[in-house]
């Protein structure tokens, strides 16, 4: 770790490469004829929706939790780090009880529940924190908190370190923004293996919480809204926004209206489902900032955990 913010470094990142190796799978990165066509560059997909779990999550969780002493562990979640927090936690012999809004995709739930996750539903997503936090004064639990953490993002930059090692020559990496913990680790091994290439975010207009945060210069609270229900918690971390402020050349928001038609454009041209959240990061080339992106844009499919009642509504529109 490299300074008083506990940031990992490089080293951090290939450590957990190793101790994730036989879990979370080096995914996919392919470059789509149509998608650079389309667009007049080469666009290669990450596709972190080929993972295990279906979602990026599990390069972190499992990091982190194999650093975990105590044999049980909380988690707060929208979803789909449940998934990961409970899936790590039975391979390593842990129990885990995740803490999810009532809002969440039933689809998510039921897996963590068969994951062997326990499930603690609150009403509201803001209720997510302090409920996790009684469980863990009252339980002697650890808190496995989704992206605000360096092991989680060491896990996270296992994806950056695999992308400069597939496409050598990319110029830039567009990468979705919930907590900022995928990001993060991105943007630390890409601009540390290859300072020149540039890494964009990209938020749901409902949920700018990057954005405002690097306007504030501190994390801000708000009421998040968005489709992509995995790029929605109420702010950022402090060590989030810390690795976007020195890494990130750009965080960009992109309408609920251009996810879905992003979502439709890889169902049809890719043949993939990918979640609102994972196709966020698609809608981007969709904008006028398609033309500061460079030559090789590699675009983050971040998870592919997409409800089965909004994909039957976007193959129906």
């Amino acid at each position: 770790m490299n300074d008083q913010l506990l940031l990992p470094g490089l080293e951090d990142i290939q450590a957990a490469q190793e101790r994730i190796k036989n879990v979370a799978v080096r995914t996919p990165l392919l470059e789509s004829p149509a998608l650079s066509h389309r667009f007049n560059r080469r666009v290669f997909l990450k596709l972190e929706c080929f993972q295990p779990i279906r979602v990026f999550k599990i390069r972190g969780a499992y990091n982190k939790i194999s650093h975990v002493k105590e044999d049980k562990v909380v988690a707060l979640s929208s979803g789909n780090h449940g998934l990961a927090v409970a899936y790590s936690s039975r391979l390593l012999g842990k129990k885990a009880t995740i803490v999810v809004p009532e809002t969440a995709v039933k689809e998510k739930v039921n897996s963590i529940s068969e994951y062997g996750g326990e499930v603690v539903k609150v009403k509201a997503i803001n209720e997510r924190e302090p409920t996790a936090n009684r469980i863990v004064r009252e339980t002697g639990a650890a808190m496995v908190h989704p992206f605000n953490d360096p092991l989680m993002i060491a896990g996270n930059g296992t994806c950056g370190l695999e992308i400069v090692e597939q496409c050598p020559e990319v110029d830039s990496v567009v990468v979705p923004i919930g907590g900022g913990g995928l990001i993060s680790g991105i943007s630390i091994a890409v601009r540390t293996v290859k300072p020149s290439a540039k890494i964009y975010g990209v938020e749901p207009e409902g949920a700018p919480k990057m954005k405002e945060a690097l306007r504030a210069g501190h994390p801000v609270n708000m009421d998040s809204k968005s489709i992509a229900d995995g790029l929605i918690p109420p702010s950022v971390g402090d060590l989030t926004l810390e690795c976007c402020k020195r890494n990130v050349n750009s965080v960009e928001t992109v309408s609920d209206e251009q996810i879905i038609s992003a979502m439709k454009t890889l169902i049809k041209e890719v043949h993939i489902f990918p979640e609102p959240s994972g196709a966020a990061s698609t809608a981007l080339l969709e904008t006028g900032v398609r033309d500061r992106l460079g030559k090789n844009v590699v675009v983050v499919v971040s998870g592919g955990n997409v409800s089965l009642e909004l994909l039957s509504r976007v193959l129906s529109q």
